[in-house]
């Protein structure tokens, strides 16, 4: 699908009626424009309520500047809506006469000429649809209404519209999620198994908050031989949950007060930012990387302790309370992977200052690169400070079953397993399902002869294949050998390089149904960078990439008439 929106036109020789001109409008139509006009006043009033409540409590709840830009964007953007519907209502009746098409692509007479910037009025009409919310909900509940909206309308559109090889071939394709669905064949074969069908009574019941004890006790055996511990795990240290993201967010909460903050890498993984302001308001404060080389970085988006101690004495400078580190190994979004030392480095920053690290390694089974070591934090023999290090893993990743919202804690503070266990009165995880993946992780000899063999050289050929096609394409990109995606380097594409016209390329992907992660929704402080996840049957890559070379090709078509445009001064 191109980027080009339908526009009307008029065939040869067919005269619109002069007499539609006076036509009043619609009563519909009046009565759509009265009740946006009373939205906007309404809308208006609570947030001059809301800013007032906030500078009064501004040390118990503080709501970002960017949050206020957007609410005020979202006040403009609905009274341009209510000017567009009436500067056009006089003439609404002409939308429904028969002479008037749709499809500016057939029939003849003369073709407007089509838009080669992306449709951005359907996009913000879209998104005003998505901002709108209920006076009914209390501030929190907006924020996290509008937080969730404009997190993920994109993916809830996606799941209406997927691309299916047979049903919906003009359907979305979606390379913006991390999702692997290489070896979804042997998952199915395996989760089949009469092993997989039972059912008791404790399974029925309501288990331990923290999971199941035969759960946990696997989940400790099988950490401590993929992760290559010097001993033998302990399951009372493991808290299992309904996914990675909810045991981040119950630690958060349980490590945090209100406005307490942690350091973050960035470009990191978007749902760290959705999901720390769910319960409690922790703010997420951004150590910058940058891709340019220099003496002091040997590699693009490189990590340093100084770079840590730096955001850390800004900080609090400010007067923020860092109360910990997130770290993220395998890197998501770079697919970097932290040496032993690196890791060591890091972790005895902490300490040195007091801070709690959660490290977050979901991706440790996705590294195919056999040449790249992985280092787990539950590989060293001695960690600076166990009570203050929390790691989280899950399968949704190197097992491609994240419909099974599985996510588990391993730390030696009991404190910290006690608050994040309570957690499971609202997060956990069914009986059924949890016995379902005690067999799959009790299975090593299907999981190291069948299954990761073939995921690895599944992974190894898509990597190939698409890495193959962007340098064909010769497009910058970070070769890593793990994670189920690649970072990608499109500033050529933008004129100029700034986030707004990002956002532009985003929606031209868009509008050629194909769904990539902007570098924005990752906090990457340069503009250009997209995550382009490859961990997809080979069908679907080949049409994915056709269409990805087709936007690019309209985009570079947009730059060039833009730059003409401005030599001839138009």
């Amino acid at each position: 699908m191109s980027h080009q929106s339908d526009s009307f036109h008029k065939p040869c020789g067919q005269m619109k009626d002069p007499g539609l001109k006076t036509q009043k409008p619609h009563p519909p139509v009046m009565e759509l424009i009265l009740r946006l006009r009373q939205l906007i006043d309404e809308y208006s009033r609570q947030l001059k309520i809301r800013h007032l409540q906030e500078d009064l409590e501004q040390e118990k709840q503080r709501h970002s500047q960017d949050t206020r830009e957007q609410e005020a964007i979202l006040v403009q953007l609905l009274g341009e809506v209510v000017n567009l519907l009436q500067a056009g209502a006089t003439s609404s009746l002409e939308l429904q006469l028969p002479h008037l098409s749709l499809n500016s692509r057939g029939g003849g007479g003369q073709q407007a000429r089509l838009p080669r910037k992306p449709d951005q009025l359907s996009h913000q009409l879209s998104d005003l649809k998505a901002a709108v919310v209920s006076c009914d909900l209390s501030n929190r509940g907006i924020d996290i209404s509008a937080s969730y909206k404009s997190s993920f309308k994109d993916f809830i559109a996606y799941q209406g519209d997927k691309y299916h090889e047979d049903k919906n071939t003009s359907g979305c394709i979606n390379l913006g999620l991390s999702e692997n669905k290489l070896c979804i064949d042997l998952l199915t074969e395996r989760l089949s198994r009469s092993d997989m069908n039972y059912i008791d009574d404790d399974l029925l019941q309501y288990p331990d908050w923290s999971g199941h004890a035969f759960l946990r006790e696997e989940v400790a055996r099988f950490l401590t031989y993929y992760c290559k511990a010097p001993e033998q795990l302990d399951p009372e240290n493991v808290v299992v949950l309904s996914g990675c993201c909810a045991i981040f967010s119950a630690l958060t909460l349980v490590l945090c007060n209100p406005g307490d903050a942690f350091l973050i890498v960035t470009p990191f993984y978007s749902g760290f930012t959705f999901t720390s302001s769910l319960y409690v308001n922790v703010e997420l404060i951004r150590v910058h990387l940058d891709s340019e080389i220099t003496e002091a970085d040997s590699q693009p988006f490189q990590l340093t302790v100084d770079k840590l101690e730096k955001a850390l004495l800004e900080a609090r400078l400010k007067g923020k309370k860092v109360k910990g580190l997130v770290l993220i190994n395998p890197n998501n979004p770079l697919g970097d992977i932290y040496s032993r030392d690196s890791l060591m480095e890091y972790l005895e920053f902490a300490k040195r200052y007091n801070l709690h690290v959660i490290i977050d390694e979901i991706y440790m089974g996705t590294v195919f690169d056999e040449s790249i070591p992985f280092h787990s934090v539950l590989s060293m023999e001695s960690l600076p400070d166990p009570n203050r290090t929390h790691v989280i893993w899950g399968t949704s990743k190197e097992f491609g079953i994240s419909g099974f919202r599985f996510g588990t804690l391993y730390t030696h503070n009991k404190e910290v397993v006690s608050a994040v266990g309570a957690f499971g009165f609202l997060h956990s995880i069914s009986g059924i399902t949890q016995h379902k993946l005690c067999r799959l992780l009790q299975d090593r000899e299907w999981i190291d002869n069948v299954y990761l063999p073939t995921n690895r050289s599944r992974m190894q050929e898509a990597h190939r294949y698409i890495t193959n096609r962007l340098k064909t394409l010769k497009i910058p990109f970070l070769n890593r050998g793990s994670g189920l995606y690649i970072w990608v380097n499109l500033k050529e594409y933008l004129d100029p390089c700034t986030f707004e016209e990002e956002q532009l390329l985003y929606r031209r992907f868009l509008d050629n149904k194909l769904l990539l992660a902007p570098g924005k929704a990752y906090m990457c402080k340069e503009p250009g960078w997209f995550r382009l996840t490859f961990s997809d049957k080979p069908l679907r890559l080949k049409v994915a990439m056709n269409r990805f070379s087709q936007a690019l090709l309209e985009q570079k078509q947009y730059c060039v008439e833009k730059q003409m445009k401005c030599v001839l001064g138009e």
